[in-house]
């Protein structure tokens, strides 16, 4: 079972082109799932049943995992199994039968323009770490690119006489706007911080660690969650909380949908809409809160 699931990890690499997130994420998945069939002593996917499958969704839910968690764990597994068919090992897809409990719907978690400032602010400039960070963060707000595309940002991509910086994602470029503010931001740590951090001169990546490396999610992670609480915002904030701030700030202020659908490079624009959808639930939710006859 190990080594199929392996293969398939390998299919999804070298003929999907999955994102390195997304082989990521299989990997947990299915290696949950390798754990349960080893201690329940399933050692044939042929073996597998749709009752078994139930059963591991079960032991997730004890396990304390979301409806969306669960849910997408069954997915992996429906994609593992259509793998095997596709390969001839079985016929069945047992984890079809299997339906994904309903998630509800939560907005994305968008952080006010009070708490943008705040949180920018917050990286000391006296110090090449601050200078850095600070250059994270606004490159970040900026633009709206994921984080793990901010730290897959090479030197090369940045354009700082023109403000723009360029993205590539699945061989799709996309060429992303920044603010004065964030494109001095990112000037200052190229001039000042990013040389004396960098271990070696021919280092490629834009933003490194302190150990003169590329930056990691964790670490950025990290750092975000460290400047968050110096700012007391006390909701939950992620990398992406300032990537759903930057699209609803956007179209507050009056941009163009499918501009901002550009920028973040969503294939589908339904994807887009929901922060439009959000605005106006805030919107509501605000009449209601402050009309004196609602």
């Amino acid at each position: 079972m190990v080594l199929l699931t392996g293969k398939f990890i390998t299919y999804l690499s070298d003929v999907k082109n999955s994102s390195n997130n997304t082989i990521d994420a299989y990997k947990r998945d299915l290696g949950n799932f390798l754990s349960f069939s080893e201690k329940t002593n399933i050692t044939d996917f042929r073996n597998i049943t749709s009752d078994i499958i139930n059963e591991y969704k079960m032991y997730l839910t004890k396990k304390g995992l979301s409806p969306s968690s669960t849910s997408r764990s069954l997915s992996a597994l429906r994609s593992l199994y259509q793998y095997l068919i596709s390969q001839s090992i079985t016929e069945q897809n047992p984890a079809r039968e299997i339906p994904n409990d309903k998630c509800e719907k939560k907005g994305p978690q968008v952080l006010t323009n009070k708490e943008i400032e705040i949180l920018l602010s917050q990286p000391s400039t006296d110090d090449i770490k601050g200078i850095r960070d600070k250059a994270m963060l606004e490159v970040l707000y900026a633009t709206g690119i994921k984080v793990s595309e901010l730290i897959s940002l090479n030197v090369d991509d940045v354009n700082l006489s023109m403000s723009f910086l360029r993205c590539l994602k699945n061989d799709h470029e996309r060429f992303i706007p920044m603010y004065p503010i964030a494109a001095k931001s990112l000037a200052h740590y190229l001039e000042i911080a990013r040389k004396l951090l960098i271990l070696h001169k021919d280092e490629k990546a834009l933003f490194v660690n302190i150990s003169g490396e590329r930056m990691t999610r964790q670490g950025f992670w990290k750092i975000l969650n460290i400047y968050a609480k110096q700012a007391k915002i006390f909701k939950p904030i992620t990398p992406h909380t300032l990537r759903h701030s930057f699209a609803a700030h956007l179209l507050e202020n009056g941009a163009d949908i499918h501009d901002i659908q550009e920028i973040l490079g969503h294939s589908d624009i339904s994807s887009t809409q929901r922060y439009a959808q959000f605005l106006k639930d805030r919107m509501k939710n605000s009449y209601m809160k402050f009309h004196p006859r609602a």
